[in-house]
């Protein structure tokens, strides 16, 4: 899992106006956000956004491509990075539509830099956690993969609140059977108590993968 202490956050700017930038650039620095600038908006779906924590922030109306099209092409491409977008030139309309599209914040230029500030700061949470998230989601998935098929039918019952002794009687084998399949399949899941393995199976939408 990503140690919060250590993994820095990144802030990807977008926006074809060099003096909003350089401003943006300054702002950032000046509460110790690292940021990268995306020099051609077609190139943002090749950059690695979801690599380490961080937001995108992003112009709505550049030369190359629309930043709400982009926004949509990110989320049809299951990518978490956050998106805020700003625009010189906003309405109600292009507000409530960047914001059903999946856009976390938006903001018309000149903004409060405090507000938007917070707003990235918050942004930059919610993809820490995201992330880690996932990372964890891939790990259970993994961990999953070793467990023996007899161990996941225990795992999918267990989890389900059936007691040891009505799984035995379901599979035809013996309560103490049991207890050494569950013992060894929370070994393999790495959990040490069933509160944890319910949160793994929840995370791993266990009853869909499975049934019994």
């Amino acid at each position: 899992m990503m140690n919060k202490n250590t993994v820095s956050a990144i802030i990807w700017l977008l926006d074809d106006e060099p003096q909003v930038v350089e401003s943006l650039q300054w702002l950032l620095q000046t509460v110790g956000l690292e940021t990268r600038v995306i020099a051609n908006a077609l190139d943002l779906l090749s950059l690695p956004l979801d690599e380490q924590p961080g937001c995108l922030l992003m112009d709505v109306r550049m030369p190359q491509a629309s930043g709400l099209d982009l926004l949509l092409q990110l989320k049809q491409q299951a990518i978490l990075l956050p998106v805020i977008l700003m625009s010189g030139h906003a309405d109600v309309a292009m507000a409530v539509r960047a914001m059903k599209s999946g856009a976390d914040d938006f903001f018309e230029k000149p903004f409060n830099d405090q507000q938007l500030l917070d707003s990235l700061q918050a942004a930059v949470a919610k993809h820490r956690q995201a992330l880690e998230q996932q990372q964890l989601l891939i790990s259970f998935g993994q961990r999953l993969a070793g467990l023996t098929e007899r161990e996941k039918q225990i795992m999918l019952l267990l989890v389900k609140g059936v007691q040891a002794k009505k799984i035995a009687d379901s599979l035809s084998i013996s309560p103490k059977t049991v207890d050494v399949h569950r013992h060894n399949l929370m070994q393999k899941m790495q959990v040490s108590s069933l509160a944890e393995l319910v949160h793994a199976a929840l995370l791993l939408d266990l009853p869909l993968a499975f049934s019994y």
